[in-house]
Formats: C-alpha cells, structure tokens, sequence
C-alpha cells in the first residue's frame, strides 16, 4: 500500500466500469470508435493538467448525465462516487432533459454557466472540449467538409462554441498547457477551413 494521495484508487476502477456500461454499444459520431475513448481521453488530460481522482472520474462520466440518462443517472452517480463528482457532471452537462433544447440555446447558456464554473468544472470541461477539437481538426484532415454532417450545428457554429470556449478558458484557466492546447488547435483549424473554403 502506497501513503502517495495522489495514486488513482479502487473507485477510479469504479468509475470506468461504469462508464463503459453506460456508454456500452455508444460511438463517437460519425465513426465506428467505441465512445469509451474519448471519456479515457479526457480522463488522461484531466490527470496529466493536475487533477485529482474526483475530477479524474468526472471525466470519465462527464456524459452520462447529458447523453445516457438525465436526472436519474445524475443521482445514481451522487450515490456511487459522491457529491463532488456529481457537482463536476452536473456543471460539465449541457442538459439533462430529452428531447434535448435547440444547439444555439445549449451551447450559448453553457457558455454563461463556464464564467461562473469552479476550478474542477473548468479543468474537466477544457480538457473534453481539447479532446473533441482534437477529433474535429484531426476528422477534417481526412474527410474533408464531410466532417460537418456528424453535427447538429454546422461549420460557422461550431467555429464560433470553440473560439468562445478558448476565450472563456483563457480568461479562467490561463495557466494549463490544456488551454494552450485549445487556442493553437481552434487557430489550426480555423485555417485548414479557411484555407479549403
């Protein structure tokens, strides 16, 4: 047995058991990857920016309330791993209600909500939205204008959620190479589009 605090523990093991049955038969859009990857992804980022284990399974479950189950899944998760991580996946999620409200209106009262958000939903949140421009930018190098079908905004409102995540996560979390991430890829993006357009 190890006095290191900071060594993922048995719940951690939890956690990704859970997700992988929640988001079991799940992919990411448009592909035949299984969606486990990206909560594994954002898990690593999470860990490798500083986190600590709760905000670790947070992003490990940080979709379950929003795309696998709503309030109910909410609850249950406060059950299993408690309130600090269910604060996490509430402050990460979107909504929690289907049918789900318009795109615009989502992404611009997240947008409110991220000014406001504590440090854990901040760490947890930019390294999701690093994972998906990741996806995006690496998708759009291979398929092309294609890419954009997979979404239920186009082209421009995905261009204009991830300059105004990266400006909200400069102002908040400037001190992560996560964030430096983000506004390097969005700017790497923005001129592969630009540059095809």
């Amino acid at each position: 047995m190890t006095d290191n605090p900071d060594i993922l523990t048995d719940r951690f093991e939890r956690a990704l058991a859970y997700a992988h049955v929640a988001h079991g038969g799940h992919c990411r859009k448009g592909t035949k990857i299984p969606y486990i990857s990206h909560l594994l992804a954002v898990a690593s980022l999470v860990l490798e920016d500083g986190g600590d284990e709760d905000e670790a399974i947070a992003a490990l479950l940080h979709d379950a309330v929003e795309d696998r189950g709503g309030a109910e899944r909410l609850e249950d998760i406060r059950a299993r791993f408690g309130k600090h991580v269910a604060d996490i996946v509430e402050s990460c999620s979107d909504t929690d209600v289907e049918p789900k409200p318009p795109w615009r209106e989502r992404k611009e009262a997240y947008l409110a909500h991220l000014w406001k958000a504590d440090s854990s939903t901040l760490r947890v949140s930019a390294a999701d939205k690093l994972h998906n421009l990741r996806c995006i930018l690496s998708d759009w190098n291979s398929i092309g204008e294609k890419l954009w079908d997979r979404f239920k905004a186009g082209k421009r409102d995905q261009l204009w959620y991830y300059s105004e995540l990266s400006k909200i996560f400069q102002m908040r979390k400037p001190d992560g190479f996560v964030t430096r991430e983000l506004g390097t890829l969005l700017n790497a993006l923005r001129e592969s589009v630009d540059g095809r357009a």
